[in-house]
């Protein structure tokens, strides 16, 4: 059978996404998101409950909605209203305003930079997290950058890179205090330029909890890739590439039934 979000089996799967920037549904190059704006490759005709009715309607679970950077809230609620319990939802999330987006409706929440103090990983900041939220509905975001030391996690819309690596003791050490893990190759994210396939395979050797990798997807094969280099232990979410997000490289409906196949395996 297939992968069932919440549990690691043997087949990898597409998961959806909404990117929301200054109230719109866009794709952006990840590494130039700042405080004066982002490359775009993509601004959508239609809202985020558009996209969040799409997935529902084809039963696309465990996307993710996130917000880059302010302006956004609006929409986020409007998608999470469209979709309650269907999508989770990352950007901004802390301690403080975590249970508002449960109760709004998503499914999970996903947590980067509140997790960070002076660029710093705090356990504190972690626990603090988790006993609003519950493990079970708590989402780390590892979304990360490539140094010659290997790859270290970025906040900040991936502009700060922390001493953090992702590594195997890392991922050994976070899965025990979250649901799952979320995972953008900021450096080729909305790039399409391929996947990062080391991250990929070191992703899915340590892969004690679900993972979610984005970053560099350009065409179907990328699933059959990922598959391929996690041993299905590493789900894809494409973005650019998507001719929902005006890409011509893979259409959803390709990606619906890779998972509608992959179910049956």
């Amino acid at each position: 059978m297939g992968k069932t979000i919440g549990r690691v089996t043997s087949v990898t799967q597409f998961r959806p996404c909404i990117d929301l920037h200054d109230g719109q549904v866009k794709q952006i190059v990840g590494g130039s998101l700042n405080d004066q704006g982002a490359k775009t490759n993509f601004v959508s005709q239609f809202d985020s409950a558009y996209y969040a009715n799409l997935y529902r309607e084809h039963a696309l679970t465990g996307g993710h909605v996130i917000a880059l950077g302010p302006g956004n809230e609006e929409a986020v609620l409007a998608a999470l209203k469209a979709w309650p319990q269907g999508l989770q939802f990352g950007g901004g999330v802390k301690r403080e305003n975590a249970a508002h987006y449960l109760n709004a409706g998503a499914s999970h929440v996903i947590v980067t930079s509140a997790l960070f103090e002076n660029d710093e990983f705090s356990f504190e900041r972690l626990e603090a997290i988790k006993a609003e939220t519950g493990k079970d509905k708590l989402i780390l975001d590892l979304s990360c950058r490539r140094t010659d030391a290997g790859w270290q996690i970025a906040t900040n819309r991936w502009q700060t890179i922390t001493s953090t690596q992702v590594n195997a003791s890392t991922l050994k050490e976070l899965s025990q205090h979250c649901a799952e893990f979320l995972i953008h190759a900021a450096d080729v994210e909305g790039l399409q330029g391929g996947i990062d396939e080391e991250l990929v395979q070191l992703l899915g050797e340590h892969a004690y909890i679900p993972m979610t990798y984005a970053g560099g997807a350009r065409h179907l094969d990328d699933l059959k890739r990922v598959h391929e280099l996690s041993k299905g232990k590493v789900d894809l979410t494409i973005g650019s590439a998507l001719d929902i997000f005006g890409g011509k490289g893979v259409t959803l409906e390709e990606c619906i039934e890779w998972n509608q196949q992959a179910d049956h395996v």
